[in-house]
């Protein structure tokens, strides 16, 4: 298993971290509460939507998210790939679609924008997420990293990374595991300012965000 933080540093880290998100979520309100009425006028159905995602250690949590698909997605999505192999080959590559039948018109923008994360800020309160780390994944996903699972394992997910601003849905997965390793060898304090100074970028720019 990979080194983990030291208790001391864990508990100076969670609580700035704690400070960042609480100040976040405050100045953030305003925005949230305007892309919640734009969902409601633009599409019916509920405003967030609730996956179960993999933690720290392997265990389960819902992750929040603005929801950005239409609510028969589950259904688009399984008629696609039996129909569509090019839309098939790439969903085995990445798990995304660029022309993806399921979004909603206001969920291309939050997609595009990263509005759809926001609600994450609140399973960081929570202590599900971290600022920084890995992107959740889910229980399908796991085989995918294979042996470096237990890397994905040892750190809480975040709601940026090292894959969020390095090319995001334009990063194969194989890639994006190895920097999911990278990140978890090499974690520190440095590191992670060098990812969260580089989100905004990386937002703006939309870098691989579809």
């Amino acid at each position: 298993m990979p080194n983990s933080v030291s208790r001391p540093w864990w508990k100076v880290g969670r609580a700035v971290e704690l400070t960042i998100t609480t100040v976040a979520v405050v100045f953030l309100a305003p925005l949230m509460a305007l892309t919640a009425l734009g969902i409601l006028l633009t599409d019916a159905g509920p405003v967030f939507y609730r996956q179960k995602r993999v933690g720290r250690g392997g265990r389960p949590f819902y992750c929040l998210k603005f929801r950005t698909m239409s609510v028969d997605a589950e259904e688009r999505l399984k008629e696609l790939l039996a129909n569509d192999a090019c839309a098939r080959r790439e969903w085995e590559r990445s798990q995304k679609l660029r022309f993806d039948p399921r979004i909603t018109r206001i969920g291309a923008f939050l997609r595009a924008s990263s509005l759809d994360e926001l609600p994450q800020l609140f399973n960081i309160l929570r202590g599900d997420m971290g600022l920084v780390g890995p992107r959740p994944i889910v229980a399908a996903e796991i085989e995918r990293y294979g042996i470096h699972f237990r890397h994905y394992c040892a750190v809480r997910p975040g709601l940026t990374g090292l894959w969020q601003v390095s090319g995001r849905s334009d990063v194969d997965y194989r890639e994006r595991v190895v920097m999911d390793v990278a990140y978890v060898r090499a974690k520190c304090v440095t590191l992670d300012l060098k990812i969260l100074f580089a989100t905004l970028p990386a937002v703006v720019m939309r870098r691989g965000s579809y």
